[in-house]
């Protein structure tokens, strides 16, 4: 039997992680198309501001046309994020337990080389190794192929949000306790990242875990980032969420908010050619995805569909901000429109709600197993203290 919440509490946990992964999928799907391209690109070649799914760039020569091909982005595909983070529930569906580094290598990296599924850009059946981004496939050079130390593996990856993207879920199975998210995501992406990158996936997680909290808000959820984040990250965050104060929509925020995050991101302007000092460890910057993200869902005041607009709309690395900002709003439990999850599931023949009712699944177990080994630890300590245990 699903348990019922108090009215006053919001959305029920079956109905957070369904916003929360359905949302996120969503987010990837619409900002896919106009990945990699700036503010002013997307509105010269959409003649406006981007509404809803949209076709590729290079419309039918999205076969060849670079620097996308072989990709089909747009037409409601999802990308890499969705792929990495379905793949993420996979191995919590095996394990059943809160993850670690060693669960990545021991399940992700398998799963990523030898279980071929449907890879919506690629409209063919293949493995996901096929798919992912390079900074990916790192997870199986090192893990697989160099039998590195899965809580190492990540120090020498290019230093982006590769692990950030995927990990809602385990935001998701830490649902309320952002703390408990954020030590369980750094453990995680240890196989995958390092410096900021890490950090960041840590951060998501959090956010994502605040966000589930009964009576949640915008606000306290950036809260519950900036009380968790480290070095540049927190200060990126800081930055863009108080420049997000000044915009009640998105259209204004486009250009301050890119100037917030510019001291902390390394790519620098020009997205697709970044500078020498790109993706390189460092405390004193941060991905710019996350800080966008959180500022997209502060000035739409926590509503899917303006946070995930306005993540697409930013361009750059929108595919991955509109995945986190979706998320979090889902999260939230701010509705995701039923006319985006339906093209996106239709176009990208994937299930999106099978994912979350497992996840929900794992989340009950997870958590039941989790009050068994508090109570236990309680009532040895009671026996340390000479105390009878008053359970």
């Amino acid at each position: 039997m699903t348990p019922k919440a108090d009215e006053s509490s919001g959305p029920r946990l079956d109905e957070r992680i369904t916003g929360a992964l359905v949302g996120a999928a969503v987010g990837d799907a619409l900002g896919g198309p106009v990945e990699g391209y700036s503010p002013d690109q997307i509105l010269e070649r959409h003649g406006g501001r981007v509404h809803g799914v949209v076709g590729p760039w290079n419309g039918e020569d999205w076969r060849t046309a670079r620097p996308i091909a072989p990709y089909h982005k747009g037409d409601g595909h999802v990308t890499d994020d969705t792929l990495m983070t379905h793949a993420l529930i996979r191995v919590y569906a095996t394990v059943r337990d809160h993850l670690d580094a060693y669960a990545i290598a021991d399940h992700l990296v398998p799963d990523l080389m030898t279980n071929p599924r449907w890879i919506p850009e690629l409209e063919a059946e293949a493995l996901p190794l096929h798919r992912i981004f390079l900074a990916e496939k790192w997870l199986v050079a090192r893990l697989h192929y160099g039998h590195v130390d899965p809580r190492e593996a990540g120090v020498g990856n290019i230093v982006n949000c590769g692990a950030a993207m995927y990990m809602a879920p385990v935001g998701l199975v830490n649902a309320a306790d952002p703390r408990a998210a954020y030590a369980e995501a750094l453990d995680v992406a240890g196989a995958h990242q390092s410096s900021y990158g890490r950090e960041a996936a840590g951060v998501f997680a959090a956010a994502v875990a605040a966000a589930c909290s009964p009576g949640a808000t915008p606000d306290s959820v950036v809260g519950a980032c900036l009380s968790l984040a480290r070095d540049g990250t927190r200060e990126a965050i800081e930055k863009c969420c108080e420049t997000a104060a000044a915009h009640g929509d998105f259209e204004s925020a486009l250009v301050p908010l890119r100037e917030a995050v510019a001291p902390y991101d390394t790519v620098g302007p020009d997205y697709r050619r970044p500078s020498l000092g790109a993706r390189r460890p460092s405390r004193l910057h941060a991905i710019e995805e996350l800080p966008i993200a959180l500022a997209m869902v502060l000035i739409a005041a926590g509503d899917f569909r303006r946070a995930v607009l306005g993540a697409v709309n930013y361009g750059r690395d929108c595919d991955s901000i509109a995945t986190m900002a979706g998320a979090v709003a889902g999260a939230l439990g701010s509705p995701v429109p039923e006319d985006w999850a339906k093209t996106v599931a239709e176009a990208s023949r994937l299930d999106l709600w099978e994912p979350p009712r497992v996840l929900t699944e794992v989340a009950r177990e997870v958590h039941a197993r989790d009050v068994a080994r508090r109570r236990a630890h309680e009532a040895a300590f009671e026996t340390l203290e000479g105390r009878p245990c008053s359970a």
